[in-house]
């Protein structure tokens, strides 16, 4: 267990490690209690570096042997590793070490799951293997020799020889040794290649446990989208003969980027129409080209320390961003980015946790793979295209492959090639990556004669450790529509630089109405006074797919905070405006739906709050069901036409024709079982060839309360199903009533297939019960209570998911005394945990302060 007392980590006490790392050589003697790794490095001086101790990491290692050069020697045991003389030369390092991976129930490292093992070494995992120095800065060539029974042996790179109980890999470009991976196990491979630009051909393969092997035909479809995109739009091909995946029942993240092994939890590459929904399909993509595209921008170019992870994961978010916007639709992509933004980093950024993009200082790295690394990571390489265009960006990141190529960089690093390509200043720009916290953007107009001015001012609130802020660089995109709705004039990015700056647009014959930061160009609250008929003409007649849908969020948004303070009556110039849109049918399915979607409970407790009031989740909640119920009823004679408009007759396909027009024909489904007990549900859960139709309609049953016997069905369909399964415990934890959804988690977690070590079905049950947010935050505190008693019975098993869970308790603050009263007990019982891990410890401090 990790020291719960950590020492704090500086960025500014950055010092290079005191050798390089020629080459390392490993084998593993694979045993599931007793794995023998026997290593061999050349160590060279490195002249760049100050006189040092010579310290390798090393975590829950059982050393047998350590030699320098041939002589045996016996390190000092040191916190975290050990250290030993050296000679003043280069020297060869060798070590013998035992490890326990059936107990690494951590999941870093080397681990077991369901009979395979495999690895995780992101972030600091490898030293659970061997003595190394484990630091994104040091980069070496290994070549590795797995010694085992298991009838397949995979590590990073090409492979070398093989034979009976023995596998040899060698990677030839150096890579620090976070990107290490090993897997071994009895596995199925699904295979395929793919030829590059310059006619190379690349052996794929998926390999996944035995019985899945028909989940792997999209996701190995996805694999070469992703490799074909980098090439076209990045210029970016392949860089080993053989690319390999492998699906992990057992993990703590999404995905791992290692080079040429890439290992993904199961639920991001398995997929078919009868198990998967829609939305697992777009997930599936998104994360297979994620883990691919980091080969570049992770992998060939690395970061020097962790303090930089937002340089290749918020570079890479924005990436896999791009490619989704091409392969599904930028404007649906954009929305529902900025929904995931505002519903998941804006409150890290509003709220105890938050944190710059680069963060001064951590305690453990592992609680900094953030919303704010990573979204608003990828937010900013957004705006720094916006201001420079995207020739200019284009050119700039060829600068950046060819200047870094092999390099560990930094941000200053990445900056530093935009200012060399394009003559710009970046100084100022770079205070995205320093200060923490969202930026309020405010605007006023003013129109005098033919010139019609647009006046913002920008303030950042003080967060943790920052009480000053700077102005920020905004760039904000701007059209104007005249009174008839004709755009005058189109897109245009105002690149704002001081705390309140104005803009003139001259020679105009009538007053405009302005379009402002269209695309969500910049991630700011933005507040505008406007009347209720503007924002319905912005939702009428917007050019822009995202100001459009934005218009009729806030007016959505207005309405129900109206409902719950002060119990007024459902908009109906909204829902008018609304309803034209809905009958628009020659607008993509896809965003029809989107406009139908409520804002979610988090974000409307947290405007709340921002506004003085004290949310209660429960009116929260009974406002959202009162207006869905309204908007059923006076839809009543137009949801059975979209239904119909919606419907699907070709074969199942999760391309983007048909995932919009499932989306919309859910959307109306929904609806429509409010006004008929469930029935157009059930009629559509009996006939559903497909988990996206079926689970949908389970959902509409679940709020009906309608659904026993659908979930009795579903269960006897699919017990067998791990995947499936988790989506019928989630949808139950997180579908259920205020009043029960305590209750109804607990009976789950009691159910003979409520496995807490697993991190899939853990998320899937307490993950959901976070999400019910009226039932969470429920006014006994029970919710708060529960998730307490498993995080302190999961911390000893597996920190990592503990204290990412943690974060569920950052907005305790906004609530009533008593809310905040069994939320701060919580955390204190949670904090007073003997042995409490490091991970957690920081965390709950953290929230606490």
């Amino acid at each position: 267990m990790k020291d719960a007392a950590p020492t704090t980590i500086y960025l500014k006490d950055y010092t290079p490690f005191g050798w390089q790392v020629e080459d390392v050589h490993l084998t593993f003697r694979l045993a599931p209690h007793a794995t023998r790794v026997i290593a061999k490095i050349h160590f060279s001086p490195n002249p760049n570096a100050p006189e040092q101790d010579f310290f390798l990491h090393g975590e829950e290692l059982t050393l047998i042997r350590a030699a320098i050069n041939g002589e045996t020697v016996t390190p000092e045991q040191t916190d975290g590793g050990i250290t030993c003389p050296v000679p003043s030369g280069a020297f060869l390092w060798e070590a013998e070490v035992e490890i326990d991976p059936a107990n690494n129930t951590a999941l870093e490292g080397l681990y077991m799951s369901s009979g395979m093992y495999c690895t995780q070494c992101e972030a600091e995992g490898f030293r659970k293997i061997t003595y190394y120095p484990d630091r994104p800065d040091v980069m070496s060539v290994f070549t590795v020799r797995v010694e085992s029974d298991m009838p397949v042996m995979l590590s990073n790179g090409n492979p070398g020889a093989a034979g009976d109980g023995f596998a040899e890999w060698h990677d030839p470009w150096p890579k620090p040794a976070y990107l290490f991976a090993l897997v071994a196990g009895d596995l199925r491979n699904h295979p395929d290649t793919f030829t590059t630009k310059s006619g190379t051909k690349v052996d794929l393969n998926i390999y996944v446990r035995p019985g899945d092997e028909g989940k792997c035909a999209f996701g190995m479809e996805a694999l070469k989208a992703s490799m074909k995109w980098d090439e076209d739009v990045y210029g970016r091909e392949y860089d080993l003969g053989v690319f390999n995946i492998v699906a992990v029942d057992d993990f703590n993240m999404g995905a791992m980027e290692n080079k040429g092994l890439n290992i993904f939890n199961s639920s991001c590459v398995l997929a078919s129409p009868e198990t998967s929904t829609d939305d697992n399909f777009e997930r599936i993509e998104a994360i297979i080209a994620h883990e691919y595209f980091h080969n570049w921008t992770g992998n060939r170019i690395t970061c020097r320390d962790w303090f930089q992870l937002c340089l290749k994961e918020g570079l890479t978010v924005f990436r896999d961003a791009q490619f989704t916007s091409d392969m599904r639709g930028a404007a649906v992509k954009r929305i529902n980015d900025v929904r995931d933004l505002r519903g998941r980093q804006f409150p890290e950024d509003q709220g105890p946790l938050s944190h710059p993009v680069r963060p001064e200082s951590f305690q453990e790295i592992n609680n900094f793979y953030t919303a704010t690394v990573y979204e608003k990571g990828a937010e900013v390489i957004g705006m720094l295209k916006r201001l420079v265009g995207d020739e200019a960006y284009s050119s700039a990141l060829d600068l950046y492959f060819d200047r870094h190529d092999g390099d560990a960089a930094t941000i200053e690093d990445w900056l530093r090639v935009f200012e060399d390509s394009t003559g710009r200043d970046l100084s100022q720009f770079k205070r995205w990556y320093s200060q923490s916290g969202t930026p309020r953007l405010s605007v006023t107009e003013a129109w005098d004669d033919g010139t019609f001015t647009l006046s913002f001012e920008q303030h950042t609130p003080p967060t943790p450790g920052q009480d000053e802020k700077l102005p920020q660089v905004l760039p904000i995109a701007v059209g104007l529509l005249s009174p008839n709705g004709d755009e005058i004039q189109p897109t245009t990015v105002l690149e704002m630089t001081e705390a309140k700056q104005s803009f003139e647009f001259k020679g105009l014959s009538a007053r405009p109405m302005a379009s402002v930061l269209r695309e969500f160009s910049a991630p700011v609250v933005l507040t505008r006074e406007m009347s209720r008929e503007d924002r319905a003409f912005l939702l009428a007649h917007d050019t822009d797919p995202f100001n459009r849908w934005e218009a009729g969020n806030v007016l959505a948004r207005e309405c129900l905070l109206g409902m719950i303070t002060d119990g007024a009556t459902p908009d109906t110039l909204w829902l008018d405006g609304l309803e034209t849109l809905l009958r628009d049918s020659t607008l993509d399915p896809d965003f029809r739906a989107s406009m139908l979607d409520l804002p979610g409970q988090g974000q409307l407790a947290q405007e709340l709050h921002e506004r003085g009031h004290t949310p209660d989740p429960d009116a929260i909640y009974d406002a959202l069901q009162t207006l869905q119920q309204f908007r059923a009823e006076r839809w009543a004679d137009l949801l059975p036409k979209l239904a119909e408009e919606a419907l699907v007759t070709a074969p199942y396909a999760p391309n983007a024709e048909q995932t919009g027009k499932r989306a919309l024909g859910n959307g109306v489904m929904h609806l429509i079982s409010r006004l008929d007990g469930g029935k157009a549900a059930q009629a559509r859960f009996d006939g559903a060839d497909n988990m996206t139709l079926q689970l949908s309609a389970l959902a509409a049953l679940l709020r009906a309360e309608k659904a026993e016997g659908a979930l009795q069905a579903f269960y006897e369909q699919w017990q067998d199903d791990r995947l499936v399964m988790d989506k019928w415990f989630g949808l139950q934890a997180g579908m259920a009533s205020p009043a029960r959804a305590v209750e109804v988690t607990k009976a789950l977690t009691e159910h003979e297939k409520f496995d807490w070590t697993n991190p899939n079905r853990f998320r899937s049950v307490l993950g959901s019960l976070i999400g019910n947010h009226a039932g969470f935050h429920r006014a006994d505190g029970a919710g708060y209570a529960l998730l307490a008693d498993w995080l302190i019975k999961l911390d000893d098993k597996n920190p990592q998911t503990t204290a990412r869970m943690c974060a569920a308790f950052q907005t305790w603050k906004r609530y009533d005394a008593g809310r905040q009263a069994h939320a701060k007990a919580a955390l204190e019982r949670i904090k007073a945990k003997p042995n409490l891990s490091r991970d957690v410890n920081e965390m709950v401090t953290r929230i606490l302060s």
